[in-house]
């Protein structure tokens, strides 16, 4: 599978639109290539640097979606609905949705995961660690596109 962004490129600064500076709307996002048999995709997104790239403690979680149905190629920008059968689980903030790049100090690195699924996950507002245990066994593809940001303020 092939992951990217028409907003950045592998391993190039997300748009301040796209974080805490800007309208913190989620990315558009496309990916091609997906496996025939897949029946639901899922997405993570996370900063692996928090909270300080040069000694990081955690991965921070800012975007979980499973049950995208695998015949979606595409998230628009500013994802309002979600594609019939998908769900959201919980970021590190507690709550459901997309919550953008928002690093304390540093360039961080936000990893963009898209997996490829044989099964549809029964999961009510899972976490990450949640949503990764379940899709154990089942992952037939992954791909990733990792952009970064640092505040500007």
């Amino acid at each position: 599978m092939l992951l990217h962004s028409p907003a950045f490129g592998a391993l190039r600064e997300i748009p301040s639109k796209y974080t805490c500076e800007g309208a913190n709307v989620s990315p558009p996002l496309a990916w091609s290539n997906v496996p025939e048999h897949a029946k639901t995709l899922v997405l993570i997104v996370d900063d692996p640097d928090a909270p300080d790239p040069a000694a990081p403690r955690m991965t921070w979680v800012h975007w979980v979606l499973f049950n995208i149905p695998a015949t979606t190629t595409v998230l628009p920008e500013n994802l309002s609905s979600l594609p019939p059968g998908a769900k959201e689980g919980l970021n590190d903030w507690k709550r459901a949705g997309y919550g953008g790049p928002c690093p304390p100090i540093g360039r961080h690195r936000y990893v963009h995961k898209l997996y490829a699924l044989d099964t549809a996950l029964e999961l009510a507002r899972p976490s990450k660690a949640e949503v990764e245990q379940a899709m154990t066994g089942h992952v037939l593809a992954h791909s990733e596109l990792i952009g970064t940001y640092e505040k500007k303020k």
